[in-house]
């Protein structure tokens, strides 16, 4: 348990850090992507921005549990581990998300694109750190 906490805690504050450099770079990069979020699709209620940063919290520990429970059956080093785990988090969550999202909300498949690289780095960060504090 106090791994799970313990490498928990550490994704957490990468993941973080990742969200917010995520939320400086992308209007730079994809300037078409980040005006899709002017749609009013989009929540614009500044209440609700915590949630953004809650988000990689909650990620960091479920990642954590659910690496602990299967850490046996991801093989390699930490990097093949961590795409493993990424791969695997982006098959079961991610995807069955964002097909209901992009079903039901006016957003680019570009867009939705994003979303699921955004996804499946996070589970790959998460990943690796998990693989190096568990040994």
């Amino acid at each position: 348990m106090k791994k799970i906490i313990s490498s928990g805690f550490i994704a957490s504050i990468v993941l973080l850090v990742f969200a917010y450099l995520c939320l400086l770079v992308m209007p730079i990069l994809l300037p078409k992507v980040a005006e899709e979020y002017y749609n009013p699709a989009f929540v614009n209620d500044e209440s609700r921005n915590l949630l953004y940063y809650v988000h990689p919290v909650v990620l960091a520990f479920g990642l954590a549990w659910f690496w602990n429970r299967f850490k046996s059956l991801l093989k390699g080093n930490a990097l093949m581990q961590g795409i493993e785990m990424a791969l695997i988090y982006v098959v079961i969550a991610t995807i069955p998300s964002l097909l209901i999202t992009y079903s039901a909300i006016n957003v680019s498949l570009l867009t939705t694109g994003t979303w699921l690289l955004y996804g499946f780095f996070q589970a790959l960060i998460a990943g690796i750190i998990f693989s190096r504090m568990h040994v």
